[in-house]
């Protein structure tokens, strides 16, 4: 049985994780008579105050619609909106904030990336997709594939979750039209090697598009070092509001692609003869945009620029590593996708046990956890579950939390020993 005596909130490899935990006011209070533990960061993380007041400031001082405001709110309001896109320009290292698109989240990014891509496709063309995707990185593909002719296919993974390239290697061909692949596992936490699938996808002409979602809070992506030709991301996975997120695109793809939705601000000129388009980025941001929502993503950037990302990454790793000693501490625990390059997501089940069972009585102790599918079907099919239960862990959380979800996971199983 493992040591729970030390402080709740013992320092991490060097990392203050007491004064991170004091950011983020959620965190303080209790869930069923318990501190609360969570331990739900791959679903939605946690906000810092700043981005809290940031949110409320806007709305106090400076509401107003965009763009076209000939007023001092609207100017005030234009200024915070398109700063905040470039605080997302500088955190992807994109070339332009014209490659910067403002959507509802990674799920409205890829569909308008699938929907802008169809013009491309015919019948006999390939979309090369991955066993471990989301859903929101496979259903919009299958869309436009019925509408096309185009065919989805999917890369195989190994046993421990990881990428096999083999497969990979197998499915490029001429034909090869499009490589849409996540950067991160949403349930398994691996780290697929990026770089090196746009490099072999590019050398037979395919577009390629990257699922940021759960890269994004745990590391910095650099697009244009990867070479990719759109990276979406969701704002509420990154410390963010909810209702938000980025899509890059690679600008020369953008000007060729038609507006995903039509409306206001998307368009140059409207007459019941023609509609031409408005510029880039604004040429896919049709109607107002999610303007207070925004600010607080560029909050959220900022916070993270000031931490010590390097510390950060560490701690969590170790988060993991603890994590990954303590599964033999609970009888019949197994771990779902061990590959050697991860984020903190422990993915698991318990002999005898339904994994939402498992979810229900962490909760009574006041330990959040996300149980089922995770949006990722196919995986949960090539693994033989219904689901896993899924602890994902952030820099705000501690060694202590980890030993307390195991003390939890331990009662648990001795209740239905």
């Amino acid at each position: 049985m493992t040591d729970l005596s030390m402080a709740r909130t013992a320092p991490i490899a060097g990392f203050d994780v007491a004064a991170i935990r004091r950011d983020f006011p959620i965190l303080s209070q209790q869930v069923n008579g318990k501190p609360l533990i969570y331990l739900d960061n791959g679903a939605s993380s946690q906000k810092p105050e700043v981005v809290l007041d940031a949110m409320d400031r806007y709305y106090r001082e400076m509401h107003s619609n965009v763009h076209r405001g000939a007023h001092t709110l609207g100017d005030r309001a234009t200024t915070a909106f398109e700063d905040a896109r470039e605080k997302v320009r500088a955190f992807l290292n994109a070339g332009s904030t014209r490659e910067i698109i403002w959507t509802r989240g990674t799920t409205e990014a890829l569909n308008l990336v699938a929907n802008g891509l169809a013009p491309r496709l015919k019948p006999g063309d390939e979309i090369l997709v991955s066993q471990m995707e989301h859903h929101a990185n496979i259903v919009p593909w299958q869309m436009v594939a019925e509408r096309t002719g185009a065919k989805v296919l999917p890369i195989q993974i190994t046993p421990n979750g990881e990428l096999d390239l083999d497969s990979f290697r197998s499915l490029l061909n001429e034909r090869t039209r499009v490589l849409a692949v996540t950067h991160v596992s949403n349930a398994l936490g691996t780290v697929n090697p990026i770089a090196q699938l746009i490099e072999q996808a590019k050398a037979y002409g395919a577009i390629t598009v990257v699922d940021g979602a759960q890269a994004v809070p745990h590391f910095q992506p650099d697009v244009q070092a990867l070479d990719c030709d759109f990276y979406a991301f969701s704002s509420h996975k990154v410390f963010g509001p909810t209702g938000i997120g980025a899509l890059y695109g690679r600008e020369s793809l953008l000007e060729e692609m038609p507006p995903y939705q039509g409306g206001g601000e998307m368009i140059e000129r409207v007459s019941f003869e023609r509609t031409t388009w408005n510029i880039l980025p604004y040429k896919f941001e049709a109607g107002t945009p999610a303007i207070a929502e925004a600010v607080g993503l560029g909050a959220a950037i900022d916070y993270l620029n000031q931490l010590d990302r390097a510390a950060m990454e560490a701690a969590e790793l170790e988060l993991l590593a603890r994590a990954n000693t303590l599964v033999e501490t609970v009888p019949g625990m197994s771990i779902i996708g061990t590959a050697s390059q991860k984020v903190p997501v422990l993915s698991f089940k318990i002999d005898g046990l339904h994994p939402s069972d498992i979810g229900t009585l962490l909760d009574q102790q006041g330990i959040a956890i996300r149980t089922g599918h995770h949006c990722a079907m196919p995986l949960m099919d090539f693994y033989g579950v219904p689901g896993t239960a899924r602890a994902s862990f952030a820099f705000y959380n501690t060694l202590e939390e980890v030993d307390q979800l195991f003390a939890g996971l331990q009662k648990i199983q001795r209740l239905f020993a």
